[in-house]
């Protein structure tokens, strides 16, 4: 990794703009593994807006070292500072098809990886959805039958309100 001498305005900044971002939403679909993934355009999406609030950006360039590609990505802040770092990954295909596919991947994994934001889980995120709408509150009540259930779920068995107990389970 290579930064500037100080970093300190650039952690301030990426500080608050972490506070406003999101994960990457799992939209494009992998027929291989049947699985939905974060593409390069969401994970863009999640931090576009947060980092021009802040006075960041970032730049990616595409990079080859001894027969592995990926990119050079370098997180700037307006006061000049930066921190930059390589990803690279051996090539499976051994063609220009291979080389875009290969450096498409390490740009969205260093991205995300440099804005410090996860792919979202679209099951979690259904959860504290309904979560937030059952009417419960999470209050001092909720947070020792929380407690309790990580130290031993069968106490989830004494809850007689379906409801409350979907409630705390969605915090386990």
């Amino acid at each position: 990794m290579d930064k500037s001498e100080s970093i300190k305005n650039l952690a301030i900044a990426l500080s608050k703009a972490q506070s406003e971002m999101s994960g990457a939403v799992k939209a494009a679909n992998n027929p291989f593994f049947k699985s939905k993934y974060a593409d390069l355009g969401e994970v863009i999406k999640a931090v576009k807006e947060p980092f021009a609030n802040h006075g960041l950006s970032y730049v990616q360039f595409p990079i080859e070292d001894n027969g592995r590609v990926g990119v050079e990505t370098i997180l700037m802040h307006d006061s000049g500072e930066f921190l930059s770092n390589l990803f690279t990954v051996a090539l499976t295909k051994q063609d220009a098809q291979g080389a875009g596919s290969a450096i498409t991947y390490c740009r969205r994994y260093a991205l995300q990886a440099v804005a410090g934001i996860p792919s979202e889980d679209d099951d979690g995120n259904a959860a504290v959805k309904q979560i937030k709408s059952s009417g419960f509150k999470f209050d001092d009540v909720a947070k020792s039958w929380v407690d309790a259930a990580k130290a031993d779920i069968t106490v989830l068995d004494q809850l007689e309100d379906k409801n409350y107990r979907a409630f705390i389970e969605g915090y386990l």
